[in-house]
């Protein structure tokens, strides 16, 4: 490759890099930027005020924490069902087990505008609404379609042996699940978890249809800011907060999520 070639495509990614990290700059800067006229702080200068304001709000922390529990809770739940089904689909013939997965990625590919008002309705009969608990089971309905279809390809990658020597060996299906199933599929786990995780983390219609009066996720306090005067700084640190979740998953799980994406190109 020529020098000028080299040059070219240095220069191509450089804006490239310039283009996607330059909102995320403005974003970090400004969350350390105190917007609003304040007696003891002059405005554009460099402080924490604005995260040592989300830490004295109770309704900012509390969204925080609305957020973080109902998005693990759908990674668990999504990941305990999806797994059984998972193996089911891929080891056992039933009459129309292919069409099955279909129905359920297409039922996946359903706007959830759609489906808004007979769930609120559903839910607020069965006293879910205003509370985490119902946007991660909501979120779980929508999220489990794709763990599965991930989960199977990854399960049916394992020849059947693999099962049968488990089971010659003496192992219980719960064993054979825990001791060795898992750790065989762990990268295909970490791309399910990863998408269901990032699916539910930045989900707002149902976010904002089931909680009304309380239970508010993180999306709808960063909404809540914008008024008559909006604090900038304010919303931009709450957006830097939002952002550190989703940056600790992909650590935690970077190396199943690398493995995964090999395994399955």
């Amino acid at each position: 490759m020529s020098a000028r070639a080299i040059v070219l495509r240095t220069l191509v990614f450089a804006a490239l890099a310039l283009f996607i990290l330059l909102p995320l700059a403005q974003t970090l800067t400004l969350s350390f930027t105190s917007t609003l006229r304040r007696e003891d702080i002059p405005t554009g200068s460099y402080s924490l005020i604005n995260y040592r304001n989300i830490w004295e709000s109770a309704a900012l922390t509390s969204s925080i924490v609305n957020s973080l529990t109902y998005v693990l809770l759908n990674v668990a739940l999504c990941l305990a069902a999806a797994l059984p089904a998972a193996y089911a689909i891929s080891r056992y013939r039933f009459t129309g087990d292919r069409h099955f997965l279909f129905l359920l990625l297409a039922f996946r590919m359903t706007p959830p505008v759609v489906l808004s008002l007979p769930i609120f309705l559903l839910f607020s009969k069965a006293g879910l609404v205003n509370s985490p608990v119902g946007i991660a089971i909501v979120h779980c309905v929508f999220n489990l379609p794709i763990a599965i279809w991930i989960l199977e390809s990854f399960i049916s990658a394992i020849p059947r042996q693999f099962d049968e020597t488990a089971f010659l060996d003496g192992y219980s299906l719960p064993r054979f699940f825990v001791k060795l199933l898992i750790p065989a599929i762990a990268p295909g786990i970490g791309v399910a978890a990863f998408f269901c995780f990032i699916f539910s983390w930045v989900e707002v219609v149902f976010a904002r249809i089931l909680t009304v009066t309380a239970g508010k996720p993180i999306t709808m306090a960063i909404n809540a800011l914008f008024g008559f005067q909006t604090d900038i700084g304010l919303v931009m640190a709450m957006t830097v907060v939002s952002l550190i979740p989703g940056v600790a998953m992909i650590w935690f799980v970077r190396n199943h999520i690398a493995r995964g994406f090999v395994i399955r190109t």
